[in-house]
């Protein structure tokens, strides 16, 4: 009986992979086009707030009368930081080198980090307003991210919009990333001129999605932004203080996540299966568990930013917006539009669904077994396989004698025991192999060598993520890990790998790997996976064909 090792982080095509990564860096697929002379934009417009702070936003208006449905965004970045003609060109967001852009984009040069297009949304006849949250930009005050606060003001902000004489006194907001966090908690207190949102990725949990996911801390891209909102806007809450003082999901976690229950306006929510280290389970939570009567999702495993800005995405945006701040007779989106992808740069199919997961799955048990095999069958035997947490990874592979796809979220029930550690932080991955070759995805912040699907669990957790239960010596427990959704033919011949670890599975290079996404390691020891009988599975969705 061997046992299977691997070394993840050192998959090959790094150097071809930094290659163009230097090269994207060096210059971005990005397309600013100036905004036209005529465009009517009214800047730093005062907005009185319920206690007498006044924010600030930019109105963005058709030429006319109107009265025109408004579109808003609001966030902590700064409304004024867009793009600037130098003599070499147009000077870009820094985020757009240092996150990669495996794809086009294209925008006018009165568009901000991560918000809708102003010139394009004025051409489909919408008022655009991009608000400078309280303490950021130029609005006065301090603010406090996620807060119950910040969403008052952002109802003010939705109230006076649609009470303004070029206002059809329906409003709408649209957003990635922050500009999609900042939509729920205001759609939860029901603000009577909201008629739609349109949150584009955007993490519903702070602590589940982002920050400590699996009660494994994030240490990479959640510092980063924690630094940039810190220089960028004036703020009471030092998230990263906050983070220090509560390890745990306590009370201070839920008080800053939105009870997505009470969110009755429609969603349009992006779902993405490219950004699941940040935002796709959240934003899948949002789909599944939302008040609204009418909720869809666009799904897909592109890159982000590129796909936000594309026609087909834009006019499926545009299409939500027309339906429900219009009033016009366009039909409902379907709940889901799904992309399924054969490897990072080829779609199978993209077809309509009905509901999520699907109800149609298959949801297939594949057991951990002897020599490193995932099978159909349950093991006869127990068997063991012994890794060290920082320097190894256990794999256990499936090989598919016809083609399938697999469609929705999958999960591990692992049954392990640890020596010389009391605690792990365990990282799990999924992988595709063809012909023998590693199969690479489109994952988050840009990076091209993601695997299929991945999750993580601090062991101490794995019964609640309030409460630690360290883990005894000699003593043997189970423990769930939930992985992430993806859409993904495997055909026949084609091979299923899993991972399980005790570091994260990518290199941090900032070349070849997964810069900024990064994860605390466990410390050290060893961890023992064991398989049997009722013992580590893993459950895949297969759907009929």
């Amino acid at each position: 009986m061997a046992t299977r090792y691997d070394r993840p982080w050192r998959r090959p095509g790094a150097a071809a992979y930094a290659r163009r990564r230097i090269r994207t860096f060096l210059h971005p697929p990005v397309t600013v086009v100036p905004a036209p002379a005529d465009l009517i934009k009214d800047h730093d417009v005062a907005v009185r707030m319920r206690d007498g702070v006044t924010l600030r936003v930019n109105v963005y208006r058709p030429p006319g009368e109107g009265p025109f449905p408004v579109i808003m965004s609001v966030h902590p970045y700064g409304k004024d930081a867009l793009p600037r003609r130098t003599r070499r060109g147009w000077r870009l967001n820094f985020q757009f080198r240092i996150m990669n852009q495996p794809e086009p984009v294209r925008i006018s040069s009165e568009t901000g980090w991560e918000a809708p297009d102003p010139v394009a949304w004025v051409g489909r006849g919408y008022v655009v307003i991009n608000a400078d949250a309280r303490g950021a930009g130029t609005s006065d005050g301090t603010g406090s991210l996620l807060t119950d606060d910040e969403a008052c003001d952002t109802y003010d902000l939705i109230e006076w919009a649609g009470t303004q004489p070029w206002s059809s006194g329906r409003v709408g907001m649209l957003g990635v990333s922050y500009l999609a966090l900042s939509q729920y908690k205001p759609a939860g207190l029901h603000p009577p001129h909201l008629a739609a949102i349109c949150p584009w990725e955007g993490f519903t949990d702070a602590y589940r999605d982002f920050m400590t996911p699996g009660g494994v801390p994030e240490r990479g891209f959640s510092v980063i932004w924690q630094t940039l909102t810190r220089r960028v806007a004036r703020l009471s809450v030092d998230l990263a203080e906050q983070r220090r003082r509560h390890p745990l999901r306590d009370a201070w976690w839920q008080s800053i996540t939105p009870d997505l229950a009470r969110i009755e306006v429609p969603i349009l929510a992006c779902a993405s299966f490219s950004d699941h280290n940040l935002h796709s389970q959240g934003s899948w939570r949002l789909v599944e568990e939302a008040g609204s009567h009418e909720r869809s999702a666009y799904a897909h495993r592109g890159g982000k930013w590129a796909v936000f800005y594309s026609v087909e995405a834009q006019r499926a945006q545009a299409a939500f917006f027309d339906r429900h701040l219009k009033n016009l007779d366009v039909p409902a989106l379907p709940r889901v539009r799904l992309e399924v992808r054969e490897r990072r740069d080829a779609v199978v199919t993209v077809r309509d669904e009905h509901e999520w997961p699907l109800a149609r799955t298959r949801w297939t048990t594949l057991h951990l077994g002897d020599d490193g095999t995932l099978t159909g069958s349950e093991p006869a035997t127990t068997g063991t396989a012994t890794f060290r947490l920082r320097r190894q990874a256990v794999a256990f592979s499936h090989r598919f004698d016809r083609d399938v796809e697999l469609t929705g979220p999958m999960s591990l029930r692992l049954r392990v025991s640890l020596h010389g550690a009391d605690d792990a932080h365990l990282f799990v991955g999924v992988e595709k192999w063809s012909d023998g070759h590693y199969v690479p995805f489109e994952g988050s912040y840009g990076y091209g060598r993601d695997r299929i699907a991945d999750g993580r669990l601090r062991l101490a957790l794995r019964e609640s993520l309030d409460a630690a239960h360290p883990v005894r010596p000699g003593e043997i427990v189970d423990a769930d890990i939930a992985l992430s959704a993806s859409s993904t033919v495997f055909r026949a011949g084609d091979e299923l790998r899993l991972l399980i670890a005790g570091r994260y599975l990518e290199p941090f290079n900032p070349l070849f790997g997964h810069l900024p996404a990064r994860y605390s390691p466990s410390r050290r020891g060893s961890a023992v996976v064991h398989w049997g009988p009722g013992a580590s599975t893993l459950t895949i969705p297969v759907i009929p064909g």
